[in-house]
């Protein structure tokens, strides 16, 4: 997930959660219990109030139990589940409540902070409503309100795609989770990522960080934990481009004591200026706003006028040598460091400039 693509321009396609894909499993696995009938397509209704039409595949009915998948499409958002194959096993049980198991490919809870027990199959809460909404409303509709029904959720190759998630990062372990608030997904939104953020951090908590290491993602990563070798995988979270969601989280987190964070030179740039979300679809790097940065750290004019000429800020290097005593450095880091303490100013903030190298550079307030 910390390989973030570009945004196409063009007009995009929505697609359905696996939440919304599983549901409607469920509802043609149910329905073909009942009736003993293979069902190709059902309808559900999603948590928006819109109704979707979902096509079934490779049912299997016996009196005991009925087994049906659907093919999740994403539209066009580049979501690792795009095309998954998601299967739900239904049965009757006598307990008269809806049970939840895991299915191979659905990852498994195995760290508190998250909305799930541990132990749990990782489907989250609304998924879950939705689900047994389904089951009570076709057990009345049936007259078969005397029975529960138990649902096992699997995914074709989940554990697979899991490695392209950051369920592992979460705790969430042997596949992918079943999620979605709303049953769409919005192409190229970033509701899953600030999501996975939020939850990373309240992962933390629970298991008694009080500090963070924060990153753009797995690269700089590597870096940083070189220096803080004792920190824990509890205690890493990607940022992405998501900055100012990051720092919203770490701020309504008391006991998040201390955040060590780590940028690369192209965010800092855009970050120093105040840009919290550094994509490049949102933001572009303001060329005499850094120009001017080096004005501050009593650069002549010739240099400001050197950084006007480079097309990329990365290229910056070529001007200013990336060392720790190097003061446009600094002042690029006081201003990123500004913005991060506005948003949460009872953190103890330690800033890292990073480089593709290796080195580093930290902020000296």
């Amino acid at each position: 997930m910390s390989d973030l693509q570009e945004i196409p321009d063009k007009p995009l396609r929505k697609g359905y959660t696996t939440g919304a894909c599983a549901t409607a499993c469920v509802k043609g696995a149910l329905l073909g219990l009942i009736s003993q009938e293979k069902q190709d397509k059902v309808s559900v209704m999603l948590p928006v109030g819109e109704t979707a039409m979902f096509y079934l595949k490779d049912a299997i009915i016996s009196k005991e139990m009925s087994v049906i998948t659907t093919v999740k499409d994403a539209g066009d958002d580049p979501d690792v589940t795009h095309l998954a194959e998601i299967t739900a096993t239904v049965s009757f049980n006598t307990t008269k409540e809806i049970i939840f198991k895991r299915g191979k490919g659905v990852g498994l809870v195995t760290l508190p902070g998250l909305e799930i027990p541990v132990g749990e199959p990782a489907i989250n809460p609304i998924p879950r409503k939705m689900m047994t909404t389904v089951c009570h409303k076709m057990l009345s509709d049936y007259n078969l309100t005397d029975k529960g029904v138990t649902i096992e959720i699997s995914v074709k190759n989940g554990e697979k795609l899991a490695k392209r998630t950051l369920n592992s990062r979460l705790g969430i372990l042997h596949g992918i989770s079943i999620l979605g608030t709303s049953g769409i997904v919005t192409p190229f939104s970033a509701a899953s990522y600030i999501s996975s953020i939020q939850q990373g951090i309240d992962v933390a908590i629970a298991n008694n960080e009080i500090k963070l290491l924060i990153n753009s993602g797995a690269r700089s990563e590597k870096i940083l934990r070189k220096i803080f070798s004792e920190v824990r995988e509890t205690a890493c979270v990607h940022y992405g481009n998501w900055i100012r969601e990051t720092f919203e989280k770490i701020a309504i987190s008391p006991a998040i004591k201390t955040v060590n964070m780590g940028i690369m030179l192209g965010k800092a740039a855009k970050l120093a200026k105040g840009d919290l979300n550094t994509h490049s679809g949102k933001t572009t790097w303001d060329k005499k706003f850094t120009a001017n940065l080096a004005k501050e750290a009593g650069y002549p004019d010739e240099i400001s006028e050197q950084i006007l000429t480079l097309n990329m800020a990365g290229r910056l290097q070529e001007i200013f040598i990336f060392a720790q005593q190097e003061k446009f450095y600094q002042v690029l880091l006081k201003h990123c460091y500004k913005h991060c303490k506005n948003i949460a100013p009872n953190v103890e903030l330690n800033l890292y400039l990073i480089n593709n190298n290796g080195t580093y550079i930290k902020y000296i307030e």
